[in-house]
């Protein structure tokens, strides 16, 4: 018998591997290799790491859950804010409110950039009037005076509601101060209120500024100005004064002084006193001005509601500000622009 037929093992080459019964199946590795088996601790270290990931897993999808509850919840605050700002006072307040005093803010300077502007006013007025359950109109003020013509816009409506609504009466309130065209405003009131001490009056007309002609002479500075028309650059700062520009500008003033003058006879009437210092720009206190008729007595907001109108519940007309717009002026960032203008600017005002 031939070796190839032999039942003999061979005794050459090497020796066919027998499986291992006792050992568990391995997991073939990459390209078929077989991969080496972890030790105990291995096994531990790794059970132990996959663990610590699926808890940052976890940890991370309960992290993204709760930022998006935030964010909807931010948002939701913000829409919620910008919807009772934007929403009209008038077409709610009065169905809420019952049976009410209408109040109207006349507060700070008296400009078209301001909140005690015309169309402001005019807004918040209208408001207070077209009210079916308010029973009049306070005007509480507290302003030193301001714009001419936005006083004038003012006083012109408070007249024509009036008119419109005869069975209203406006009271016009002055807290610290109601001068110039504060008290321009007033005027157009049925009746006017002050407190004792408070600043009444100034019926008047100004307007100021600088010339600075003789400091750029000084510096060495030569002004160029290019006009068509001769009057053009009247009260240029930067160039010297003229007396027929003083002449005309004077002319504008006592015009405009004159109209005030006008407004003030014909919402006071009889009762302004005969004195020939009402109108020349004084200012009196609440006491003085009872006695000159500028006034019709001592009485805070709640007094005129409570006795005179006989609705002791006040309800604010008067718009605010936005709160963006009241967190810049806080901060300052209109210092620098108001005293360029001042300092640059030649207005008219009533003061």
């Amino acid at each position: 018998m031939s070796d190839w037929e032999s039942d003999k093992e061979p005794g050459w080459g090497d020796k066919p591997a027998e499986p291992e019964q006792s050992a568990p199946a391995r997991k073939r590795g990459l390209f078929g290799s077989r991969e080496p088996a972890l030790p105990p601790e291995s096994g531990r270290d790794w059970r132990l790491i996959e663990k610590l990931v699926m808890s940052l897993q976890a940890e991370q999808r309960r992290s993204r859950r709760w930022g998006i509850f935030f964010k909807i919840l931010t948002f939701g605050y913000l829409f919620a804010l910008l919807f009772f700002i934007r929403s009209p006072l008038g077409d709610s307040v009065d169905s809420v409110a019952g049976h009410h005093t209408a109040l109207v803010e006349v507060r700070g300077t008296i400009a078209a950039d301001e909140l005690a502007s015309a169309d402001n006013l005019v807004t918040s007025l209208r408001n207070a009037f077209e009210a079916e359950r308010s029973k009049a109109v306070v005007l509480r003020i507290n302003s030193p005076g301001g714009s001419p013509v936005q006083a004038g816009y003012v006083y012109d409506e408070i007249k024509r509601l009036r008119e419109e609504y005869p069975d209203k009466k406006v009271y016009a309130v002055i807290s610290d101060i109601g001068a110039s065209g504060a008290y321009y405003i007033a005027a157009a009131a049925d009746e006017i209120y002050a407190n004792r001490a408070s600043l009444v009056g100034s019926i008047g007309v100004i307007a100021g500024g600088f010339g600075f002609s003789e400091m750029l002479d000084k510096i060495g500075v030569d002004r160029r100005l290019y006009t068509a028309g001769e009057s053009k650059a009247f009260l240029d700062p930067f160039s010297p004064e003229r007396d027929e520009d003083v002449a005309f500008w004077q002319s504008v003033l006592e015009n405009t002084h004159q109209q005030f003058i006008s407004a003030v006879k014909e919402g006071r009437g009889d009762r302004l006193a005969d004195d020939e210092r009402l109108f020349s720009g004084l200012v009196w206190s609440g006491e003085q001005a009872v006695e000159l008729g500028l006034v019709d007595g001592l009485g805070s907001t709640s007094w005129v509601a409570r006795q005179l109108v006989g609705e002791e519940k006040l309800v604010d007309y008067s718009r605010r500000r936005s709160p963006f717009r009241e967190l810049v002026d806080q901060l300052g960032v209109s210092v620098g622009e108001g005293v360029a203008t001042r300092m640059l600017e030649s207005r008219l005002e009533l003061r």
